[in-house]
């Protein structure tokens, strides 16, 4: 895992993100999915972070930063569990089915989940359908 302090361009923000690898957030980056939580912009670049020295503090640390992912970990899995059962999955059609509910005023037992674009998302918002970026943990990362 690797650490990125982030800045948007356009409201000035800064806020940290994990990635995998630098590869992972390289690609992300070229696919349009790295933006600004604040602002949705996808204007955001990587700035300068001070490099992490390992020392005797920081192992005792670890055990410590390693149980609260752990514990974060749990919690979202919790989430997505809840998520699964009372939401109906749309894939790749979210939007579409976002915009079909919130103009047709379908009536559905269930809300939905499903992917978008960081496009996507700025354009519902843009439009007054509210929405809510979820991080989702995939079973091989547990």
């Amino acid at each position: 895992m690797i650490k990125y302090n982030l800045t948007c361009n356009d409201c000035d923000n800064s806020f940290d993100s994990w990635f995998s690898s630098s590869k992972e957030y390289e690609k992300l980056k070229k696919l349009n999915h790295i933006n600004c939580y604040n602002c949705n912009s996808l204007n955001v670049y990587k700035s300068l972070m001070t490099p992490s020295i390992i020392n005797s503090k920081i192992k005792k640390n670890e055990n410590l930063n390693d149980k609260k992912y752990i514990r974060i970990r749990k919690k979202m899995r919790e989430y997505q569990k809840f998520i699964k059962k009372n939401f109906r999955y749309v894939g790749d059609k979210f939007a579409t089915e976002a915009r079909s509910i919130h103009y047709d005023n379908k009536k559905n037992d269930k809300g939905i989940y499903g992917n978008a674009s960081s496009q996507d998302i700025k354009e519902l918002k843009e439009e007054g359908i509210e929405t809510i970026i979820i991080p989702w943990v995939k079973k091989k990362d547990n």
